[in-house]
């Protein structure tokens, strides 16, 4: 009897383990599906914001009215960033990459003062780039604006189009992952599917049958959720180690909406499939459990 029932309590562990290995693979991917689709909104934020606006100043445009200029559009809605670029200074920068100066042959310098403009990524769009063009060439100090449309207009499909297939594929795994944890959740009640039937022929309500499936449930949940947010963790610790730069697209606060989302799913999604497994068999009476 006692050998039965240590073999019965090591097989119920080896399924709780089971349970547990699959969660958090499970929790694993969904967990990057997350990160992928956080870090892709701040990776478009970056692009958008890195894109450069040039504002190309008339030469008659006096250094003092340049600066005084670059004061007047950095109180802007729309300037995240403006750097003021004078003739002397893209004169230099233009003959330290070419190794000549253009002045000594064409006896003139040929560069213009211009001014950098980096744009709130809210602003960096088709319709916004062409009002605010319009409002900086209505200044008579400016000459010009220049910026590259095709390459803002292809950033920001293409960046909706990973969206788009992010989303389509956090839907997909979360369908999937559901499947799996469902199946395997109702493999280990379905192996006490008579100890269930049993303690309603002694009276148990439902709810007393179903509280040690529930609370299994959340102690493999919390389990998984642990494991798979210290091995995305890792992942993104090896990532910082390897390339530092990542931490202005991955932030703290994207590392910690996946880390609570990945722990919300993997609680919800095992007492959700521990509830509906064990109400199943609750429902079946005595000659089902032998059909299934």
């Amino acid at each position: 009897m006692n050998k039965k029932g240590k073999m019965t309590r090591r097989r119920q562990g080896m399924q709780v383990i089971t349970l547990c290995i699959s969660t958090t693979m499970v929790l694993i991917l969904l967990g990057l599906v997350v990160l992928s689709v956080l870090t892709a909104h701040n990776l478009s934020n970056y692009v958008k914001e890195n894109l450069t606006v040039t504002v190309m100043l008339g030469d008659t445009v006096s250094n003092a009215d340049a600066q005084k200029l670059c004061k007047e559009l950095g109180r802007r809605s729309y300037v995240r960033h403006i750097e003021y670029i004078s003739k002397e200074q893209a004169l230099k920068e233009q003959s330290e990459a070419m190794g000549s100066d253009p002045s000594e042959f064409l006896g003139v310098n040929p560069f213009v003062a211009t001014l950098e403009l980096q744009l709130k990524s809210d602003y960096v769009g088709h319709d916004s780039l062409q009002w605010i063009a319009k409002e900086l060439t209505s200044n008579p100090k400016v000459t010009d604006v220049a910026y590259q449309e095709d390459l803002m207009d292809k950033v920001n499909t293409n960046l909706q189009k990973v969206s788009i297939v992010l989303l389509v594929l956090a839907v997909l795994l979360t369908f999937i992952s559901y499947s799996l944890i469902s199946n395997t959740v109702r493999l280990r009640v379905y192996s006490q599917r008579f100890l269930i039937h049993t303690m309603k022929l002694v009276g148990a309500s439902w709810g007393f049958i179903r509280r040690p499936f529930m609370w299994t449930g959340l102690t493999v949940g919390v389990i998984a959720a642990i494991l798979a947010c210290a091995i995305l963790g890792a992942a993104v610790w090896s990532l910082f180690q390897y390339e530092p730069h990542l931490t202005t697209i991955i932030t703290w606060e994207v590392l910690a909406i996946t880390g609570v989302a990945v722990f919300l799913f993997g609680l919800i999604i095992t007492l959700l499939c521990s509830y509906i497994s064990v109400s199943r068999f609750l429902k079946m009476r005595a000659r089902e459990l032998y059909k299934i």
